[in-house]
């Protein structure tokens, strides 16, 4: 007799198990809600669907006082720069009680009115181009956020499979995992797509039709239209764009899966693997012909909806043969994958910002100040291919030794002879991270 059957479990009749269970995936999928927000209530109409198939009545939660305060702590853990107002973080705390009130007031009654966002622009990596990121004020970041908290769990009950960006529970890895096992699976035709200037094109009308597909609250909806068609400061100039939503709104991102939720679909009912995050698209396929129809079903879609392919950065490759696509981070090609050139080349200087040959700091500081760096760089690429870690572990050191050299009173960078006088132990000695430790002491294997 076997010990389930010594022991057996108490009968339940099925029905009731059924339930539990139902309300154990219900628990597990949305535990990530704002408790104070979301209710058992309403958690379960996420499952279940509303009336009408569409949600009233929420922007007394927009503005209650409890999602504002819990907005606020999110924006002051991230922090980040001041708007056009000038306001920090900083600033906004010392007031925060009498900040707060005066933003549920206004949101109550109608008055807020977003003030513009403050343009800059940053290196795109991987590329010689520069992209525009809009920085809100610190108070506009708070009524985004509590929008966010209100809307996200609303569309993400509809999201696709497809899509990892931005989402709970979901992300880059999770992305990277998927091409991966399709490749696996002889998926090595792939789409490598760029949705040119995505972010600044997203058609406001359109974009509102999606939103009102799920949302009936006339005030929720207008100040949806109000973030989208927030003016702009970049130094003297100011201007309100007609299209697009700014990256660096705390709401964009959302808005932007909001979008291309649609895309998701369409992708799978036509049994195509799609991978997409955010702006960033793959499409594996087993064959040429299959991936030409792809690009072309995705091309049409896009054209639909006022949108279009970088003719540049899309092209269509075998994951097969030397050259490879590069995705998230990750270059693969011929069934392996490292990280990008361009991800190395910005590992290097960062680390090289960090230890300048004229420093006086102690060694032991200078470690302290760039293992964050290492360990965070190998945390995200420690599943490339092996050969990667060993040079950068090496750059890393001679860096070191080049300081070492300069106060030893000796010209120039780090020689052969410099790791005899300053071996390698002699860092592990002062708490080095190592990339080719942290491998061997995972267990990866060549």
């Amino acid at each position: 007799m076997t010990s389930e059957q010594e022991a057996p479990s108490p009968r339940v009749p099925i029905e009731a198990s059924h339930g539990e269970e139902a309300e154990h995936h219900r628990a597990d999928r949305w535990s990530w809600v704002e408790p104070g927000i979301w209710t058992e209530r309403m958690i379960a109409a996420l499952e279940t669907g509303v009336k009408g198939g569409r949600w009233f009545s929420l922007m007394d939660k927009v503005y209650a006082e409890r999602t504002l305060r819990a907005a606020w702590e999110r924006v002051k853990r991230n922090r980040g720069a001041a708007g056009v107002d000038r306001q920090s973080t900083a600033a906004f705390a010392a007031h925060a009680e009498r900040y707060l009130g005066e933003l549920g007031v206004a949101l109550r009654t109608g008055q807020y009115r977003p003030q513009p966002v403050k343009r800059v622009w940053i290196d795109q990596p991987g590329s010689r181009e520069q992209r525009p990121l809009g920085i809100p004020t610190v108070k506009d970041r708070i009524v985004q956020t509590a929008l966010l908290l209100v809307l996200e769990p609303i569309f993400e009950a509809g999201f696709g499979a497809q899509s990892y960006g931005f989402r709970p529970g979901r992300g880059c890895k999770d992305a990277l995992r998927r091409v991966e096992t399709l490749l696996g699976e002889g998926a090595v035709w792939v789409v490598d797509a760029d949705i040119q200037h995505y972010f600044d094109t997203i058609p406001h009308e359109g974009l509102m039709r999606e939103v009102s597909e799920q949302i009936a609250d006339g005030g929720v909806l207008d100040l949806i239209r109000g973030y989208l068609r927030q003016g702009v400061l970049e130094g003297l100039d100011r201007w309100e764009p007609t299209a697009g939503s700014p990256q660096g709104a705390v709401v964009s991102p959302l808005l932007a899966n909001i979008y291309l939720n649609p895309l998701d679909h369409h992708m799978e009912q036509g049994a195509r693997e799609m991978v997409r995050y955010a702006d960033d698209v793959v499409i594996l396929c087993r064959s040429r012909t299959e991936a030409e129809a792809a690009r072309e079903a995705l091309q049409e879609w896009l054209a639909e909806h006022g949108l279009q392919l970088h003719p540049e950065k899309t092209r269509i490759v075998d994951a097969r043969e030397p050259g490879g696509f590069d995705f998230l981070g990750y270059h693969f090609e011929r069934g392996m994958h490292w990280p990008r050139r361009e991800s190395e080349q910005r590992f290097r200087r960062a680390i090289k910002a960090r230890t300048r040959r004229s420093s006086g700091e102690s060694m032991a500081t200078i470690i302290a100040t760039i293992n964050p760096i290492i360990r965070g760089w190998y945390g995200y690429y420690r599943h490339g291919h092996w050969t990667t870690y060993r040079p950068l572990d090496s750059y890393v050191r001679s860096r070191l030794r080049s300081i070492l050299r300069k106060r030893a009173g000796k010209r120039g960078r780090a020689r052969r002879p410099d790791h005899q006088t300053w071996p390698n132990a002699y860092f592990d000695a002062h708490g080095l991270f190592t990339m080719t430790a942290a491998r061997r002491a995972a267990g990866y294997s060549r």
